[in-house]
């Protein structure tokens, strides 16, 4: 690999990008515009759990055949929430966000999110041949437990758009972070992304999450 290796986030997330540039690792942005509905469909009847990495892997696969993604690092994410055995996705209507939510309240369920790293295509450097690793996932869970929410909450929180076009209606990072009780596992994943998953990811691929540092 060069001395300054290149990761492009496929994802329009203001939140995977916000963890990424905390975690202080240097990365760029192109939007994969996957649709999501037809690669789950496609898939037939995936688990939350397959769903999170299949759209990962979707969006991963899409952008790394852009020409502007040659040579780079391509990590694609995407989260689902799972609750009483049925993947919530972005709820979008107001109707199902409170719906939703309400349900949720007092109870807990698992947020499932997906990983997909494609390595940079084979290269050379200095007269030696570099390989590439064939795309990898991993999918990271975290189980959310809710406080118990009173309507008006639940339409006050509803009414500021937040949770439309969040993985199962809710946010643990913004306003909704308040209605969270406990996370049983990486709080990271919750918000979409588990920096330590990408670490590892980026191992078996031979290349070290220290090399991203900086800005």
């Amino acid at each position: 690999m060069s001395a300054t290796p290149r990761l492009i986030l496929a994802s329009q997330s203001p939140a995977r990008a916000k963890l990424l540039g905390e975690a202080g690792i240097r990365f760029e942005t192109i939007v994969s515009h996957v649709d999501e509905d037809a690669v789950t469909a496609a898939a037939g009847s995936p688990t939350p759990s397959e769903t999170a990495l299949l759209l990962a892997k979707a969006k991963a696969e899409v952008v790394a055949a852009l020409p502007g993604a040659q040579g780079a690092f391509v990590l694609g994410c995407d989260s689902v929430f799972e609750f009483d055995g049925e993947a919530h996705g972005k709820p979008y209507e107001p109707a199902v966000a409170i719906e939703r939510i309400t349900r949720m309240s007092g109870r807990e369920g698992v947020l499932h999110t997906g990983h997909w790293l494609i390595s940079p295509s084979p290269d050379t450097h200095d007269g030696a041949t570099t390989l590439a690793c064939a795309g990898l996932g991993e999918v990271n869970s975290a189980t959310v437990r809710f406080a118990e929410l009173s309507a008006e909450e639940i339409r006050a929180y509803v009414a500021t758009g937040e949770p439309l076009h969040c993985a199962g209606s809710f946010t643990i990072d913004g306003l909704g972070g308040a209605f969270v009780e406990s996370v049983s596992g990486d709080p990271h994943t919750v918000v979409g992304l588990s920096v330590s998953t990408v670490r590892r990811l980026l191992a078996d691929c031979d290349e070290n999450i220290t090399s991203f540092w900086g800005s």
